[in-house]
């Protein structure tokens, strides 16, 4: 019964303990990756019917003037995204799957062009087919 309290006790001091410990923290990355929502497109299944490829994905920028940019260009980064992705999607056989390394070239080539320069790696997370 003892145990029992003091794991209760030790777990409601867990939220206290987590906001003492500093402010909000970023998700992954470091400081100067900005994380992209995931970007989805539709794709024809094998059987016929309609599908989801997502793609979860990322830039890392050094240069901190170009970040900046970047944070207030990402509605314009993920619709170029979107635009990238969509296109290779209607072209995908079905039952293939995705070539990640043509993809991260085409979208590194459409973040340097939202961007208007070098200077942001685009990184891939994950690609999922729903």
């Amino acid at each position: 019964m003892d145990r029992r309290l003091a794991l209760a006790a030790a777990l409601s001091l867990v939220p206290a303990i987590a906001s003492a410990s500093g402010g909000e923290k970023k998700k992954g990355g470091g400081v100067t990756f900005i994380q992209i929502k995931a970007v989805p497109a539709t794709i024809i299944r094998r059987d016929g019917s309609r599908g989801v490829i997502t793609m979860e994905c990322g830039v890392d920028i050094a240069n901190e003037a170009l970040r900046a940019r970047a944070n207030d260009l990402q509605p314009r980064l993920r619709d170029a995204y979107a635009s990238v992705l969509q296109a290779y999607a209607g072209g995908l056989p079905k039952a293939t799957v995705p070539n990640a390394d043509y993809l991260a070239g085409e979208m590194q080539k459409a973040t340097d062009r939202v961007l208007g320069k070098t200077g942001g790696k685009f990184l891939v997370g994950t690609i999922l087919i729903n």
